[in-house]
């Protein structure tokens, strides 16, 4: 920020008038505002410091605050309040808007982060009941007679038809086909699937 310097610059007097230096400001007046940042770009600086608390960031709110003032330089009324109380009033709710948008920031990053996690959560869920259900085919198939199993397991989990497996096992079709129908009716009934 730039040293202060007195109003003389802009023909006023060293503590003049910041009522005057609004309206010079107010008419477009550029020397008069280098006399309004210095005179209350340490105020504003001030302020906002204390409600944000990092100092980058009070100073992007110290320059936009002297930007509006600059703006709105022509909606200043003195019958309303000082030049002063003015700039401290917009200076305190531009840091209290930039500490609202940096929770409300922080709390939709935390709300992303609590999602991301919640579907983490939901996949390792899903693999300890996909583990659980093969615990329980695995346990129903040990109640299966050999040949069952071996029928089941091979059309199941080796993709093979009913013909395939009875070449592999070498029993007769008819034999496969009545031993996988009983054996699924066992399993079945083992995982207490309802039909």
């Amino acid at each position: 920020m730039n040293q202060p310097r007195p109003f003389g610059t802009a023909g006023h007097s060293v503590r003049g008038d910041l009522a005057e230096v609004m309206r010079d400001v107010a008419r477009g007046d550029k020397e008069a505002f280098s006399a309004l940042y210095d005179a209350l770009a340490p105020l504003v600086f001030g302020i906002t410091l204390k409600v944000v608390r990092d100092r980058a960031q009070s100073e992007e709110v110290t320059q936009e605050v002297m930007i509006e003032l600059w703006r709105q330089a022509a909606r200043y009324r003195p019958d309303a309040g000082s030049v002063t109380t003015w700039a401290a009033t917009i200076a305190h709710r531009r840091a209290v808007d930039r500490v609202r948008s940096a929770q409300a920031s922080a709390d939709r990053e935390q709300a992303q982060a609590a999602r991301e996690h919640a579907t983490a959560y939901d996949e390792v869920s899903e693999q300890v009941e996909t583990r659980l259900e093969s615990e329980q085919v695995r346990r129903c198939l040990r109640g299966l007679t050999e040949i069952q199993r071996q029928a089941v397991t091979l059309a199941y989990y080796g993709g093979l038809s009913y013909r395939e497996v009875a070449e592999s096992l070498r029993t007769p079709l008819p034999t496969i086909k009545t031993r996988m129908r009983d054996g699924l009716i066992r399993l079945r009934d083992c995982m207490g699937v309802t039909t």
